[in-house]
């Protein structure tokens, strides 16, 4: 795994009040979804994500209210296979596997490990996500009606 931090992604109650009161702040959404996600462009090649905190739990594997700390790191990835060779590493380091790689209703293949803190890291192949020379993120919407689109693409 390179030592790499491509999203921050915040567990929140309500996606609409956390865009709305970023928007106030003067920040443009790189890509959002009503009610699910809100993504920001924060710094060189990084995204800071506001996502439904219920819906975090659920995709990131965690059970019970206290599993779950509001946050998660994100580190994209080149494909699925990929994803699936990290979250293997992962566990044979030291860490724990949340979430076996899967794929994804948005239409990218994901999963979770956490490591011996508990802090969870997701590894994804979003062949949506492109970071430009310059560090600017880019996020095209896929389909997920059809994943093989999205697990061809690179």
């Amino acid at each position: 795994m390179q030592p790499q931090l491509s999203v921050v992604t915040l567990g929140v109650r309500d996606v609409e009040v956390s865009h709305a009161f970023y928007s106030r702040l003067g920040w443009t959404p790189v890509q959002y979804v009503p009610g699910e996600v809100v993504f920001f462009q924060v710094g060189h090649g990084i995204l800071l994500s506001f996502f439904r905190s219920d819906h975090l739990a659920a995709e990131s594997g965690a059970t019970g209210s206290a599993s779950l700390a509001p946050v998660t790191l994100a580190h994209n990835v080149g494909s699925p296979t990929d994803v699936d060779s990290i979250l293997h590493d992962a566990a044979a380091a030291g860490g724990s596997i949340a979430a076996p790689g899967m794929q994804m209703s948005w239409g990218g293949y994901s999963g979770y490990f956490t490591d011996p803190d508990g802090f969870r890291w997701e590894v994804c192949h979003n062949p949506g996500l492109r970071v430009a020379e310059d560090g600017t993120v880019t996020l095209s919407v896929l389909d997920p009606g059809d994943p093989g689109a999205a697990l061809s693409a690179s």
